[in-house]
C-alpha cells in the first residue's frame, strides 16, 4: 500500500510517500502507526502522540481503528485548524 505523510509528520519523516507491506498482524490505522513508529528514530518522532495524529484510506477521514485491509492510499497528517 502506498502511505504518504503530510505537514510535520512528513518534516519528522523524510519523506512525503513510500510503497510499504506491513506484517498481517497489522490490521487497524492504529496498529500501523504503532508498527511505523518502531521503524526508526524518525518515525518515532512523528508519531510520538499517536492520538493527534489524523488519517485517511483512499481519500476518506477515518479513525485509528478503522481497518486498513484493502487499502490502496493511507494519508497521515497532525491536526488541522483554520476556517
Amino acid at each position: 500500500m502506498k502511505v504518504k505523510y503530510f505537514a510535520w509528520v512528513r518534516e519528522r519523516i523524510g519523506k512525503a510517500e513510500e510503497t510499504i507491506e506491513p506484517p498481517a498482524e497489522v490490521r487497524t490505522v492504529g496498529e500501523l502507526i504503532d508498527w511505523l513508529a518502531r521503524r526508526d528514530d524518525a518515525y518515532a518522532y512523528a508519531f510520538e502522540k499517536p492520538k493527534v495524529i489524523r488519517a485517511a484510506i483512499d481519500q476518506a477521514h477515518v479513525q485509528q481503528d478503522a481497518a486498513i485491509y484493502g487499502a490502496r492510499e493511507i494519508a497521515f497528517f497532525p491536526p488541522m485548524t483554520g476556517g
